[in-house]
């Protein structure tokens, strides 16, 4: 088994599954390690709102018996993994971020196909209230704060999850993402996050905010880890109409294929207006370095973007309102601020507005597909900023003050709108060393493509997996 000096929480799970193989490590072991970690900071970092160590020993030591027995099942098996305080998990308190209580429901499918594969599940991480907002503000279970600079938000709303994965509290993470709530803390984190194609994993379990946009999918430390995360939670589910024909994705064996005659396509509007010029810069250069990696570079328009905000919104707050609509007759007083406030703009929008964003979306989504015949991927950054101050919730942007709710969430709701996979990969930090994210953009099931091309550049760049400054031990 290990050495005592081996920090086994450091581990990324390609690193750490063969040594599980292998019996060189126990589950058991690895779940300490992470148990360890999380007693030393989540008290100062917020990532988990409940830690169930007992359980979560419990499962390790039976997936140490059954590798011992022959019974390996996979790469995920006795990895200790999280989930964001959104799914559903057997045996333990789901509050969605909330002083509003939840009544408990099925177990997520995701979940289950997680533990199927031998997966520990160690807690239930923080997270924006009811998963409505970009920073991972949280007024009543405290704001999960960024690894990199705990003054700092990890981004919303998987702000635990973001913060979790990249502060080495679990070697992997489940997330969602109904305008970015994946990207936006992976970008912020330093972290791989993969909101996968609309449809490809089931979101039963999970609870609801916006039934056309919500995702569900894996936050990890490395492109390859995300893949896993993903092949093992992804395929049909008879609980979510929406996965009806999905298939398990199989995209270890195309990972390592390179970027080698990929077509990307380089927004010439919209993806770079009023960015912060360290973010502008970061993603520019690894655009820079994917055409060195041998792909091709198409500067394109995207005439519709400005339609997509009003669109995504008209139909996020009407059926935001509807799941939420008992809350606010009953609890509002509960809410957070910011998150009440926001439900209760969905008023504002009247039901021709709602069909209206409908016909707007389906322009959008057949404009795509078009966009998606002329190039294979889109790379813009994942968020226009980095991350935003936990106090003001701004940041100073070329001497002028930007409001990171307002900002933080523009360049991840093209993807949830349209249902295309996106992923959002480490590409550089700023001066003040918070990281910066690129976002790709494939075509509906291209969620392979989309790693690889995700894959290649990380491994050129040589930034995964990264290590904030926060003690080591």
């Amino acid at each position: 088994m290990s050495t005592p000096s081996q920090n086994l929480a450091l581990l990324d799970i390609s690193t750490l599954a063969p040594l599980i193989e292998k019996r060189e490590v126990s589950p058991v072991e690895a779940v300490r390690a992470c148990l360890d970690r999380i007693e030393r900071h989540n008290s100062r970092y917020r990532a988990y709102i409940s830690i169930y160590p007992e359980p979560a020993l419990a499962a390790a030591r039976l997936a140490e018996s059954e590798i011992a027995a022959g019974g390996y099942r996979g790469p995920l098996h006795g990895i200790p993994l999280a989930v964001k305080d959104l799914f559903q998990v057997e045996g333990m308190e789901r509050t969605c971020g909330s002083r509003i209580p939840v009544p408990p429901g099925p177990e997520a499918t995701s979940v289950t196909r997680l533990k199927a594969a031998g997966a520990i599940i160690l807690g239930m991480l923080n997270l924006h209230e009811f998963a409505f907002g970009p920073t991972g503000i949280n007024p009543h279970h405290g704001t999960a704060r960024n690894p990199w600079n705990p003054e700092r938000v990890c981004g919303g709303s998987s702000s635990g999850s973001g913060g979790a994965v990249a502060g080495f509290m679990t070697a992997g993470a489940l997330g969602t993402d109904t305008g970015g709530s994946i990207r936006i803390p992976s970008s912020l984190c330093g972290v791989v996050g993969m909101k996968q194609t609309y449809g490809l994993a089931s979101r039963h379990g999970i609870y609801p905010l916006s039934h056309q946009f919500d995702h569900g999918g894996p936050i990890a430390r490395s492109v390859r880890d995300a893949a896993l995360l993903l092949e093992a939670i992804s395929g049909e589910d008879p609980n979510d109409p929406t996965t009806l024909g999905a298939r398990r994705l199989d995209a270890l064996p195309v990972l390592e294929g390179g970027m080698e005659g990929i077509r990307i396509g380089v927004p010439t509007n919209f993806f770079f207006d009023a960015l912060h010029p360290e973010t502008e810069a970061c993603v520019k250069d690894a655009i820079a370095r994917m055409e060195t990696l041998g792909a091709e570079l198409v500067a394109l328009p995207l005439p519709f973007m400005d339609d997509v905000a009003w669109a995504w919104e008209a139909i996020a707050l009407a059926e935001a309102y509807r799941v939420h609509a008992h809350h606010l007759e009953t609890q509002a007083e509960l809410l957070a601020p910011d998150v009440r406030a926001r439900l209760l703009r969905a008023p504002e929008f009247s039901a021709p507005d709602f069909l209206k964003a409908g016909e707007i979306r389906r322009g959008v989504r057949e404009a795509m597909a078009g966009v998606m015949e002329r190039v294979d991927l889109l790379a813009a950054p994942s968020t226009p900023i980095p991350a935003v101050s936990i106090e003001h919730g701004t940041i100073q942007v070329n001497g002028k003050t930007v409001d990171g709710p307002r900002e933080l969430g523009r360049f991840s709701r093209l993807a949830c709108f349209t249902g295309q996979p996106a992923i959002s990969v480490p590409c550089g930090f700023t001066a003040e060393g918070l990281p910066v994210g690129l976002q790709l953009i494939g075509p509906m099931f291209g969620d392979a493509l989309v790693l690889r091309a995700a894959h290649a550049f990380e491994q050129a760049a040589g930034l995964a997996p990264l290590h904030p400054p926060m003690e080591e031990g």
